[in-house]
């Protein structure tokens, strides 16, 4: 791997020490298995035990506080957002050789390139996600909607839903958007997943090694693909890309093209998954607010909201210090990394009435960080957003009698994204 300048994922250095005087915690991780299973009775332990503190399992110093993070998210000169796609741990030997292959090369672009790049490259991006092209997805959003409901009530009740819809519509909605070919859609699947683990889990080194090799070939199809794109353009994204970088070279280079397709290609989709599994699990545990959302479907929006705050499908994110500055009131050196914790944060009853309580009529529901804030405020927001929305709208009004079964839900194992791995829902 190539360890300088903006590389997309960098190996993590030496660790600076635990800053003087700020707590030390030395059990706690967010890949806990307790953690992992229910974070927010321990996130608020945590908050009320130390607002700051340093995670000696993770190396990094948690913050809690949404003051504090709200701090953090728009000062990106002092706290850098470079980090957010790299190994949590350090790689093993085998892992940095197959990633020290002289064609991995991507650059960071959008979540983990600073300022001023990340601003120029940023236009173009945004423009991609205009408003108009959301709703020119709309139609497509809504009939693979149903031809997967379709499908679902065709097999019968029980189904497990993340195989049969919540993974299919966001991923293929993406994986459309940029222009990938549909018969690529499993093998994509299958790297996301790697990459999961690679940037945000916890793997042993042989699962590193293995990884490693997954992440190469994903990065070497991304940019087979956009050479290919280049010769053959289409309706997508990834031809708008192409052709912005030839007519204006200086502001967009073809290897941040090549990067931006293999950030959006996981980015695009993985949160959405989870965001669509955990607004069913919220209504469908809370009957009265589902048959509400049935009736009403002027209600999801502010539903989706209350879902990102109560059981969002990012609960952290990372930074790390550019120069010496202060945490939580402790001095904190260069190179420190910033852990930040949303599951604390959302639960604040200084910020929120009753936090525990789901609450889909909450009137500052939206005051949540999910998809973070300042200059790196997530690109795809409005997307995600938009595109569960048009999920809970079909599955509100196709299946109203949409029920839990029972079971026992499983989270992937890694530091930030969560929603259940599997989950089985009947109707009647």
């Amino acid at each position: 791997m190539h360890p300088m300048g903006n590389s997309y994922h960098q190996e993590r250095g030496d660790v600076p020490p635990p800053p003087t005087g700020c707590p030390v915690h030395r059990d706690w991780s967010p890949l806990n298995a307790d953690y992992l299973e229910e974070p927010y009775a321990i996130a608020e332990q945590l908050q009320a035990d130390h607002p700051t503190f340093y995670s000696e399992k993770l190396g990094y110093v948690v913050v809690t506080e949404m003051d504090e993070l709200d701090r953090i998210f728009t000062d990106h000169e002092t706290f850098a957002s470079t980090n957010v796609q790299d190994p949590v741990y350090a790689l093993c030997p085998a892992a940095q050789e197959v990633l020290a292959a002289p064609d991995f090369n991507p650059v960071g672009v959008m979540s983990n390139r600073p300022e001023p790049d990340h601003g120029r490259i940023r236009v173009h991006t945004r423009q991609g996600f205009s408003n108009k092209r959301i709703k020119t997805l709309e139609p497509y959003i809504r009939r693979r909607s149903d031809e997967l409901i379709d499908a679902m009530v065709g097999v019968g009740s029980p189904t497990e839903f993340v195989d049969a819809f919540a993974f299919p519509l966001p991923g293929e909605t993406v994986f459309r958007f940029i222009g990938f070919p549909q018969g690529d859609d499993e093998l994509l699947k299958s790297w996301c997943s790697d990459r999961k683990a690679f940037s945000w889990g916890q793997p042993t080194d042989e699962q590193q090694a293995e990884l490693a090799e997954h992440m190469l070939a994903y990065w070497r199809y991304c940019r087979d693909f956009t050479a290919d794109k280049r010769k053959h353009r289409g309706d997508d994204l990834a031809s708008e890309l192409i052709t912005a970088h030839e007519n204006n070279p200086g502001d967009m280079t073809y290897q941040e093209v090549e990067s931006i397709i293999y950030g959006l290609s996981f980015a695009g989709h993985e949160a959405v998954t989870a965001l669509i599994c955990n607004s069913l699990l919220c209504l469908l545990n809370h009957r009265d607010q589902w048959d509400e959302v049935c009736a009403d479907l002027s209600l999801i929006p502010n539903a989706i909201e209350e879902v990102l705050r109560f059981n969002s499908s990012q609960i952290a994110w990372r930074r790390v210090t550019t120069k010496d500055t202060t945490v939580g009131g402790f001095d904190v050196p260069a190179g420190t990394g910033i852990f930040m914790n949303f599951a604390s944060a959302h639960r604040q009853n200084d910020i929120w009435d009753n936090p525990n309580v789901f609450d889909i009529h909450r009137p500052n529901a939206n005051r949540h960080i999910s998809f973070g804030k300042g200059v790196h405020f997530c690109l795809g927001a409005k997307f995600a957003k938009f595109e569960t929305q048009l999920m809970l709208e079909a599955v509100s009004q196709r299946l109203p009698s949409l029920q839990l079964v029972d079971q026992e839900l499983e989270y992937f194992p890694n530091i930030t994204f969560r929603g259940p791995s599997k989950l089985h829902l009947a109707w009647a």
